[in-house]
């Protein structure tokens, strides 16, 4: 059975999950906070497996317009329940509505739950309530400008959640978005890779699961695995063939560096929990004492933003000695995630280019920096 497919992801991140979807085989259709796509039961277990960016992987049950209660509980009682939901089924139904005439989202959700209960009612032959003692299979129902869009998640959990981090700094940046920024700028894994305020570690660790190619969702449990109608071989089937396809010899150059020594520490914990610590050099090292004899290199680095005033001027010094310290690295491109708007002024350059993007609620700037690579580049550097 081919499903309707799509995967969500953080504002502005829309065409970065689109070209994974895109490596993996998929023709895809990009919508505001969406992708879409379409795919069986294996291609439900490989797209949550190998999706570094996305937040989710859904299925799209309806979609339909409904400016009424009558239209919205008439449309959700003729979808066919009965193939996604068990007679003993959990189905908590999560909504929201946007621009639209049903503006009521609790309401939303109350009509969605009670038609799809009549339905299940009238299919099991059932005059007393549903128990909802199985399994788990969660429901959303979403409205934007009238059009609704009920879906069944298979991912649970947000995919950034990996399961490797088992420790993290004051603000920790999460995994897949950590993950979108690498694959947003030009680093391929034979090019040297830094990350200058590592933190716990979770920029290099990402680059090192995307230089190794292992997939990011390999140690991780997903919602889809409680699914009775998904065979458990579907996603053992996915993971060895992901396994098949790592790297393990791949050499890599990957630098994690970090003022705090302590959180060099957790960076190395969390790092073996991902199955990279040899991949990576972590180190306590401060932005402004960085020397590399290394060419055609990618830093990337998400620097404290000083967003209390008695932190702006300290972050500001801390963009200044990365001007000073980048500035003679011609070669290598550099992309620094900020919200500080002023940060080019203390800087001392101008971006090449600039991306709004949203770190959580945060809404912030990727300045991009690009080098000018020169071939063949030196082999050793001063670490």
């Amino acid at each position: 059975m081919t499903y309707q497919l799509y995967a969500t992801m953080a504002s502005g991140i829309e065409s970065i999950t689109a070209k994974e979807l895109q490596n993996l085989g998929y023709e895809t259709r990009s919508d505001n906070g969406r992708v879409y796509f379409e795919g069986d039961l294996a291609d439900i277990a490989k797209t949550n497996l190998w999706l570094r960016s996305a937040d989710r992987v859904k299925i799209a049950i309806g979609q339909f317009e409904a400016k009424t209660f009558d239209d919205l509980f008439e449309q959700v009682k003729a979808l066919p329940w009965d193939q996604y939901l068990p007679l003993d089924a959990a189905f908590p139904v999560a909504g929201r509505s946007v621009r639209s005439t049903l503006h009521s989202e609790p309401d939303v959700q109350a009509i969605t739950k009670k038609a799809i209960v009549d339905k299940l009612s009238t299919v099991y032959h059932r005059r007393t309530r549903l128990a909802e003692t199985g399994s788990v299979y969660p429901l959303e129902v979403s409205i934007l400008k009238d059009m609704v869009t009920i879906s069944l998640d298979t991912t649970g959990p947000s995919l950034f959640k990996r399961g490797y981090r088992l420790e993290k700094g004051e603000a920790p940046l999460k995994e897949n978005f950590a993950a979108s920024l690498i694959l947003l700028s030009r680093w391929q894994p034979d090019m040297p890779f830094v990350d200058p305020t590592t933190g716990s570690g979770t920029i290099a660790i990402e680059a090192a699961l995307i230089g190794r190619n292992i997939a990011p969702g390999m140690h991780r449990k997903f919602a889809f695995e409680d699914f009775d109608w998904i065979d458990a071989t579907v996603l053992a089937d996915a993971k060895a063939d992901a396994k098949a396809q790592e790297k393990p010899d791949q050499k890599l150059e990957i630098f994690g560096y970090d003022i705090d020594q302590n959180m060099v520490d957790i960076a190395k914990l969390n790092a073996n929990e991902a199955g990279v610590l040899h991949d990576i050099q972590f180190k306590q090292l401060a932005v402004k004492d960085f020397k590399t004899d290394l060419t055609n290199g990618v830093i990337i680095a998400n620097p404290p933003y000083g967003k209390r005033l008695s932190d702006q001027t300290q972050a500001r010094v801390l963009y200044k000695e990365m001007g000073d310290t980048y500035r003679s690295l011609k070669t290598w491109s550099k992309y620094i995630l900020t919200s500080d708007l002023q940060f080019q002024e203390s800087f001392g350059q101008r971006a090449t280019k600039r991306r709004k993007l949203y770190n959580g609620r945060i809404q912030t700037d990727l300045f991009q920096y690009w080098g000018r690579p020169v071939w063949p580049r030196a082999e050793k550097a001063e670490k």
